[in-house]
């Protein structure tokens, strides 16, 4: 890792030659960022107009992953020119060594803007190359997708498991007091310990396997994108990829692990995937992990693939494509799902949230929808809503409760009809989730302003409809419950 000094100077250099995000941006154009995004340096190149001023030599040192003339990197980079760990020295050529990625993101507290240390990509420009088993992904769109879910409240202490880079722990550490990142990689301890020191952020970066190198100690957000892809043993694994055990044994063992070092009111969030075996539900196969850890949980399963999709997507993850091993390595792979039952795989989004409950919650949910990101603060809000929902039937009668900001009603039918068809309550942010509604429930819904308890309400639609209340309650109370729970409705007193 680079002494702080000289990690601070170094960022000031590449902060002072514009090579920043909105630098960088403004430099490569649409065009530019879109093409690197497909791993291709053409149109950056075709923006950078053959130019060498200092942010062109480090837009193509860095982000192209060219040579350059090392007289020229040298007069950007000042000391680290000779920090081996960022730059590959050859007479007068120099490359870099490791990609630093201009990073910015909006926090609570404004705009972060800084830097992310990882590997260099290996199938850039349509390179045929296998990564090395020790490589350290950089942002990737699993990243981005943790870090919109993750929950964003004030904590004490915060966990990244299987830090990689050092994204997360990079977002954690604008909303938490000590931030402690992990890793069973030493090559992913170096780079998240360098991506905190270009962002002068602090973070104990400890290496080891899963919980193993946090003892004892206990937290109030632990985040993981674990090493979660299920491939046969073979010998050679890929560690930021591939936990060395059986199927979905990694998820498993994260999931199951998380409540020795949760604190009171602590939660784990994970983005991972999950075997879909022919003799059990999915959502039975989780629940017989998630269950006996007595926390609450909510599970998305955002997209499921068979078998051939997955195996696909990793192969050509691991550069195999066109290569003589591909064909032999799928069958193999082909081969052990078979002979582990594994029909699919699902993909998607596991919270626990460490309650303490008497009766722990457990919500499973296919949720190929569209959603508004981020989505962290739907997570958040799921414990209080929950808490909220159960109250018993004389608690929820005497509370007050407004409809969510983000409510709003659809109502569909024939023009010209009395009635409508189907009334739709619709919410426009999180998981952007919809509902529809009787008559009677929707009326309820409307008059929910704060000011009438919901057994007035209730009582008054009642009249309106020319029913007993008494009956109404029954059939309304349960489906309100399901609005409070999903964040339809929000209490203001009484729960």
């Amino acid at each position: 890792m680079l002494d702080p000094d000289l990690a601070r100077d170094l960022a000031d250099r590449l902060r002072d030659a514009g090579y920043t995000y909105d630098g960088v941006a403004a430099r490569l154009g649409p065009e530019g960022l879109d093409g690197l995004a497909r791993n291709s340096t053409v149109p950056s190149e075709a923006a950078l107009h053959g130019a060498r001023d200092p942010q062109a030599t480090l837009i193509r040192a860095f982000a192209l992953q060219q040579v350059v003339e090392a007289d020229a990197l040298k007069a950007v980079l000042g000391p680290a020119a000779d920090a081996p760990e960022l730059v590959e020295l050859d007479g007068a050529r120099a490359r870099a060594a490791v990609e630093l990625r201009p990073y910015d993101f909006e926090h609570a507290g404004g705009t972060h803007s800084g830097w992310l240390a990882s590997d260099l990509t290996p199938t850039l420009d349509g390179r045929l190359a296998r990564p090395r088993t020790d490589f350290v992904l950089g942002l990737s769109p699993a990243s981005i997708t943790l870090a919109q879910l993750t929950m964003r409240m004030p904590v004490d202490r915060a966990l990244d498991l299987g830090a990689g880079c050092g994204v997360q722990a990079l977002h954690l550490a604008t909303h938490a007091a000590h931030v402690v990142a992990t890793d069973l990689n030493p090559r992913a301890c170096a780079m998240t310990q360098l991506t905190a020191a270009l962002n002068d952020v602090q973070v104990d970066v400890r290496q080891g396997s899963l919980y193993e190198p946090v003892d004892a100690d206990t937290f109030d957000l632990i985040v993981t994108n674990p090493p979660y892809v299920m491939s046969p043993p073979t010998g050679r694994r890929l560690v930021y990829r591939e936990g060395d055990h059986t199927a979905d044994g990694l998820m498993r063992a994260v999931v199951t692990g998380a409540p020795t070092h949760l604190n009171p009111g602590g939660a784990l969030q994970v983005l991972g995937n999950w075997a879909i075996t022919a003799d059990q539900p999915w959502q039975d196969r989780l629940a017989d992990w998630i269950a006996p850890t007595g926390c609450d949980a909510m599970v998305l399963q955002r997209e499921r693939l068979d078998p051939y999709e997955y195996i696909e997507l990793w192969l050509a993850d691991a550069g195999l494509t066109g290569t003589p091993e591909y064909a032999p390595r799928y069958a193999e792979w082909a081969a052990y799902f078979t002979q582990l039952g594994i029909v699919g795989v699902g993909m998607g989004w596991l919270t626990l949230y460490h309650e303490q409950r008497d009766d722990p919650s457990l919500t499973f949910e296919e949720w190929p929808h569209q959603v508004h990101q981020p989505v962290g603060p739907a997570f958040a809000a799921h414990p209080a809503a929950l808490t909220a929902a159960r109250q018993p039937d004389a608690a929820l009668l005497a509370a007050t409760l407004v409809v969510a900001d983000d409510v709003t009603q659809e109502t569909l039918g024939r023009p010209g009809a009395a009635d409508p068809d189907h009334i739709v309550l619709r919410r426009s942010t999180g998981f952007g989730r919809a509902a529809e509604v009787d008559t009677g429930l929707a009326a309820v819904v409307g008059a929910c302003d704060g000011d009438l308890p919901v057994g007035v309400l209730i009582g008054a639609v009642a009249d309106l409809l020319d029913v007993d209340a008494d009956a109404l309650i029954p059939d309304l109370l349960p489906r309100l419950r399901r609005l409070i729970e999903q964040g339809y409705l929000v209490p203001t007193v009484g729960l």
